[in-house]
């Protein structure tokens, strides 16, 4: 049986491993720049399907459909972004009698929406942050919006009803602030998502971001997990996650947990998903949103659960019973960190830095795992998120595991492209994160106190990694950017059976 899987970079290369372990056939797609990239040198077959830019390839239905046709896929795996989220695509994939690893079209197009998903939650008996039930009419009048903003009472959040990731999202400290608010708001959504339609809810005072993980099979079983802690953000963007939360006990863990479920029922949901809820200081917690598809920061539960969950994906796809245990799935047996490690300049706020990869050294060790979608004498391309890995540490406790975190980071060197480890270095040794003593607003307050200074001063050994970026850049200009990229053993031979490259 084959899978294909309609993404890219690192999520594309955790798919493929899974699926190898399991004695099923992967089957990479790539856009043009993506034509040696890591993903499709480890895939079983890979098949072109567009230009560079995701609205020529990886966005594209047809081509992705045309390509599991082509390989003679079964199932296809959206990963996470581009079309995971896309009812269109789910049904898409139904239409041409492939089976989509996810939820049901219907499911993602009901908790895609966040108006419609807080009423599921509601209609599930889950407490909901205070806020519209219904997004504002286009022709909403500006004494409708004051009154529904002062009935609800500042300060408040304007936001997106479709998308995520902090666009069309407004924050309002009182009511000369909201139209202007609500403006900028539908505009960025529109360009964003292709809807402009936009709600309010009550801004609750410094919470946290916490998410419930959960899997659904097609027998009506849904098993609730551990949770993950999410709310070191930077506006309103994840940057670390970490499991168990440091401030939850179990009596919070086992409600917050049955509430994600029950949420998840009242839909019929399938497969992989996660209930988000926000944390306020008095300990009540409240449902915000769901993601209907695999989270980035999914390795922290399998390494204090010991579940595979893509695996187990690929078997709710493919019909099979959840036999996890609810005990196992909500103990943690570790304490699990995540860094997502970026090509993006901290010192330059963080600003996209693609360009060739010329050096790669990832740290080793007990207790460490790497998930990456790059090597080195690969190019981390303009056109997509710059993600190079996601580093993950997990020790006995959270101080164990943030000892190994800085120990980790310290050892990971790339050469040729700034990345986010120097922000990463600084940032577990922040005293107030060895603490926990944060909510979701707390990384976007110290960034803005530091005033722009550098998160780690150069030292002899960056010195020197800059000497060695410039020898191999001349070498590589002398010998061909192709002899640059590093075959892969067994797998560059597997390449040979790319479509437009034999």
């Amino acid at each position: 049986m084959n899978v294909l899987i309609a993404n890219r970079g690192e999520i594309a290369v955790r798919v493929i491993r899974a699926c190898r372990e399991m004695g099923l056939g992967a089957i990479a797609v790539y856009s043009e720049c993506d034509r040696n990239a890591l993903h499709v040198r480890l895939a079983d077959a890979a098949y072109p399907i567009g230009g560079s830019p995701a609205s020529e390839s990886y966005l594209r239905i047809d081509a992705i459909i045309d390509a599991a046709k082509k390989a003679g896929a079964s199932l296809i795996h959206p990963g996470y972004g581009f079309l995971a989220e896309n009812e269109d695509f789910g049904q898409a994939c139904v239409d041409a009698g492939l089976t989509f690893v996810g939820p049901t079209p219907a499911a993602i197009a009901q908790m895609g929406s966040k108006t419609a998903a807080r009423q599921v939650a509601i209609a599930a008996g889950v407490p909901v942050v205070p806020g519209t039930e219904e997004p504002f009419a286009a022709d909403a009048s500006d004494e409708e919006i004051r009154a529904t903003a002062a009935r609800i009472g500042y300060p408040l959040v304007v936001k997106a009803v479709a998308g995520g990731g902090g666009k069309g999202m407004r924050t309002v400290a009182s009511a000369d602030d909201l139209l202007a608010a609500v403006r900028t708001a539908r505009s960025e959504a529109g360009s964003a998502f292709g809807d402009s339609s936009v709600y309010l809810e009550r801004r609750l005072l410094h919470p946290r971001h916490i998410e419930i993980q959960l899997l659904g099979d097609h027998h009506g079983t849904v098993v609730p997990f551990v949770e993950r802690e999410c709310s070191i953000q930077r506006r309103h963007q994840k940057v670390v996650e970490e499991s168990p939360s440091p401030v939850l006990d179990m009596d919070t863990r086992r409600r917050m947990a049955d509430c994600a479920a029950r949420v998840a029922k009242t839909v019929g949901y399938t497969n992989a998903g996660t209930i988000e809820f926000l944390l306020d200081q008095d300990g009540q917690f409240y449902f915000l949103e769901m993601n209907t598809r695999l989270q980035v920061e999914h390795p922290v539960t399998e390494m204090v659960t010991g579940i595979d969950l893509v695996q187990w994906q690929l078997r709710i796809a493919q019909g099979e019973r959840l036999t996890i245990d609810l005990e196992q799935a909500l103990t943690p047996i570790a304490h699990a960190i995540e860094c997502r490690i970026y090509a993006e300049d901290p010192d330059a706020g963080f600003m996209p830095a693609p360009g060739l990869v010329r050096a790669l050294s990832v740290p080793g060790g007990p207790g460490i795992r790497n998930d990456r979608g790059v090597a080195a004498g690969f190019e981390i391309p303009m056109f997509y998120d710059s993600m190079i890995s996601k580093l993950v540490v997990w020790g006995a406790t959270r101080a164990d595991a943030i000892a190994r975190l800085g120990r980790a980071l310290d050892e990971y060197r790339v050469v040729g492209v700034k990345t986010t480890v120097p922000f990463f270095q600084w940032l577990v040794r922040e005293p107030d994160f060895a603490q926990a003593n944060f909510d979701t607003t707390y990384l976007d307050r110290v960034l803005a106190e530091r005033k722009g200074r550098p998160f780690v001063e150069p030292t002899e050994e960056d010195q020197l990694d800059a000497a060695v970026a410039a020898a191999i850049a001349a070498w590589t200009r002398s010998h061909g950017a192709a002899a640059a990229a590093p075959a892969e053993g067994s797998a560059w031979r597997r390449a040979a059976k790319i479509e437009g490259l034999r």
